[in-house]
């Protein structure tokens, strides 16, 4: 049985075309965040040596930055001025807020004497930024798709920290996957959808 696919026509130059970043972040989340919850715990599911789940995440992480750091920079040709620098300055939330999410730990752990509260804090937290920062750029472009993914990311993180440290990882993995590869496939769409230039 064939399927015929929705075309999507020619991405408007301001339009970030987040398609397969989404996929790839999927594919990190499913990866990376599954493995490790696999890999964990008195019996884990899985025998892993502990740095291949976090190589995973890590190449799937920073794999899917880089394709949409190239869909943001493509966008902004031709763009105004004032497009360009609120760009800018919601990019440099990912400094702004990865400082500040390694001080808060930082500080945290040093405070409180629980070997587990980085196990749980590193993963929700780092997610939570992500989300924040999605929120803050589909709010810029006025892109309601990904300010709902950043909806999605950032309570996923803030409730996963009610699980214990693997039950955090599996949460992101399967909920924080399929937000992603949801996201993948109605970007689709939503670039379908768009007013032609």
């Amino acid at each position: 049985m064939y399927t015929i696919a929705t075309p999507v026509r020619p991405v408007a130059s301001r339009e970030v075309d987040s398609r397969l970043g989404y996929l790839v972040f999927a594919l990190a989340f499913f990866l990376g965040h599954g493995s490790i919850a696999l890999s964990r715990g008195d019996d884990p599911a899985l025998d892993l040596p502990t740095w291949l789940p976090y190589t995973l995440l890590a190449i799937g992480i920073v794999s899917g930055v880089t394709l949409n750091m190239i869909a943001g920079g493509r966008a902004q040709h031709g763009a105004s001025e004032s497009s360009r620098r609120s760009e800018k300055l919601v990019g440099t939330m990912w400094v702004t807020g990865f400082v500040a999410l390694f001080l808060a730990i930082s500080g945290l752990t040093t405070t409180i004497d629980d070997p587990t509260l980085q196990d749980a804090l590193w993963p929700a937290g780092s997610v939570l930024v992500v989300g924040m920062i999605n929120l803050a750029e589909g709010a810029v472009r006025r892109n309601t798709l990904h300010y709902g993914l950043g909806t999605w990311l950032t309570l996923l993180a803030a409730a996963a920290l009610f699980f214990t440290p693997t039950g955090i990882y599996a949460a992101l993995a399967i909920a924080g996957g399929t937000g992603y590869l949801v996201a993948s496939l109605l970007e689709r769409r939503r670039l379908a959808n768009l007013p032609s230039s």
